[in-house]
């Protein structure tokens, strides 16, 4: 369930967190630009529609949304076919209304099949490719200049880089680089930086990084950096040439076959990613709150549609940045917004500050952002989970790593659902309410097997419990109940069900659940014997329960 909040009532935390935002999505936006043989700025335009438009009407609280290197490949190729970039956009257009029509006819339910260990499996992925793109960089060695979620489609591009950086390491690089490191990791160990919230440790990398640069350039040390290795924006010099760097779609090429199999492209692809991104981003929530997954791609749509016009790239939402958002602490949409609006004041007020940046610093703040995304204790967890839960987990992963996420993700749910596909279409529970004098109470009654293509059906059931509900779940004749499905009920009972005066009672979960059976319901009261829905006197029947 997702909560109307106040854009404003955590705006410190919110600002923290955008500025580290911008700091990641920066170098990202011209990065994914130049790949796509795009102009640099049209990176920059859908970085700044993807936060403040895209963040104003998503309604997920995580979810940053721009220029996707996941992507890059198709829009590379469309750009080569179409013969102009202006005829590219109008396929961008296209692609948004296709987009705001699926958000319409409820598509985005799609994102409530994806497995836990799936997710979790695409998301070490990407905490590798971003580390494994990333480590040239932070060496000095800047011959690409992506680094989002995902890599190019060109055979060895990101393996040849890591071998070819060996010969062209840059010592002052690596000497930024292990400071910016150094600082984002004091930051989250040492406990009197980590109370300094509203001074992000990226920002802190980041400032140290350009101040010790203009030292060694001003003392004319080798160790200067320069070049390819800095942040590259362009710097208009007049109005005109402003102009000049913004185009607009060409609706003379409305009939063009080629231009609707490009926007149909786009529009599958950039879906499929974005609702990967926000089944992620809900996961990163700490809140555990719910992303109205149809909502966001109305909001992709109109992102996309916008950017178009006024020469953007296509969008999604984007997980590297999204990461990077709940790590800085987010605690709502204003983040994403604040981010935008910081992309777009700083390109239009301040390039030639921005081009001072090193490359390097910016890998840091992208390596520990990988670190945190493959961190060893989630290769652990799922592990200790059994091969149902690993298998899936590390062959997404490797998908990922070795041909692109979407290739991962579908291998790693086809052998998901080879290993559940067993007695998976029996129901997976049975729903009653039970009403008394003083109050309705709700009893859900786990089937036998309760696999993680349930998890719409009862993730739609939790959600719709009304608050100051008595809910009993039962699980008394469960063989198996997947790991989605508990997390599901875990974080029901020990978030939500709190918040909003939910009593729970669980009976019959096995210890290898890790869910602890209680007795009776918190607070409980008496119920007096008015006949319930079952045909039973509801109070002789939950005695009965109770005793079990």
């Amino acid at each position: 369930m997702t909560k109307k909040i106040n854009l404003f009532a955590n705006l410190k935390s919110d600002f923290a967190s955008g500025l580290v935002v911008f700091l990641v999505a920066l170098p990202l936006c011209l990065g994914i630009a130049m790949a796509s043989g795009a102009p640099l700025f049209s990176g920059i335009i859908a970085g700044v529609v993807g936060g403040i438009v895209v963040g104003f009407l998503s309604t997920s609280h995580l979810s940053v949304s721009g220029p996707a290197a996941g992507l890059t490949a198709i829009v590379l190729t469309a750009i080569n076919d179409l013969g102009a970039f202006n005829i590219f956009l109008l396929a961008v257009f296209l692609a948004g209304v296709l987009q705001l029509v699926l958000g319409f006819i409820r598509a985005g339910s799609i994102s409530n099949y994806f497995p836990t260990n799936v997710i979790e499996g695409m998301l070490a992925g990407i905490g590798i490719i971003i580390i494994l793109k990333q480590l040239p960089h932070a060496v000095g060695y800047d011959r690409d200049y992506e680094g989002d979620e995902a890599f190019l489609q060109e055979s060895g591009n990101t393996i040849s880089n890591l071998f070819d950086a060996v010969n062209y390491m840059h010592a002052g690089s690596i000497l930024i680089a292990l400071v910016s490191l150094a600082i984002l990791i004091a930051w989250d160990k040492v406990p009197l930086l980590k109370k300094l919230k509203i001074v992000p440790g990226a920002l802190v990398a980041v400032i140290l990084g350009v101040v010790l640069n203009e030292i060694f350039i001003r003392n004319g040390s080798s160790l200067a950096i320069g070049g390819t290795h800095l942040v590259t924006l362009p710097v208009p010099e007049s109005l005109a040439e402003m102009q000049d760097i913004i185009l607009t779609p060409d609706f003379n090429a409305f009939l063009n076959p080629k231009v609707w199999v490009t926007a149909v492209t786009i529009a599958v692809v950039a879906s499929i990613e974005t609702l990967l991104c926000i089944e992620a981003a809900d996961r990163m929530d700490v809140q555990k709150r719910y992303t109205n997954t149809n909502m966001e791609l109305k909001a992709q749509g109109v992102g996309n549609m916008l950017s178009s016009l006024i020469g953007g790239l296509p969008m999604t939402s984007v997980v590297v940045r999204t990461s990077a958002n709940a790590n800085a602490g987010a605690k709502s949409k204003m983040s994403t917004i604040i981010h935008g609006v910081l992309l777009l004041i700083c390109v239009v007020s301040i390039p030639a500050v921005l081009n001072k940046i090193p490359l390097a610093t910016l890998a840091a703040v992208l390596l520990m952002v990988g670190y945190k995304l493959a961190k060893p204790s989630t290769f652990i967890h799922f592990f200790k989970k059994g091969k149902y839960q690993f298998v899936p987990f590390i062959a997404t992963l490797l998908a990922v790593v070795f041909t692109d996420l979407l290739k991962g993700v579908a291998l790693g749910i086809a052998i998901s659902i080879i290993f559940v596909l067993k007695g998976n279409l029996k129901r997976a529970y049975n729903f009653r309410k039970e009403e008394y004098e003083d109050g309705d109470e709700i009893h859900i009654d786990l089937a036998q097997e309760v696999s993680f293509l349930n998890k719409a059906a009862i993730k739609e059931t939790l959600a719709s419990i009304p608050e100051n509900s008595r809910v009993v779940i039962n699980a008394h004749d469960t063989v198996y109940i997947a790991h989605d499905i508990l997390d599901l009920i875990r974080e029901f009972k020990t978030t939500r069900a709190i918040d909003e005066n939910i009593k729970v009672k669980l009976k019959g979960f096995k210890e290898a659940y890790h869910l602890e059976n209680t007795d009776e319901i918190p607070n409980h009261v008496t119920f007096s014997h008015k006949q319930g829905k079952s045909g039973k006197k509801p109070a002789d029947e939950f005695t009965e329960e109770t005793k079990n």
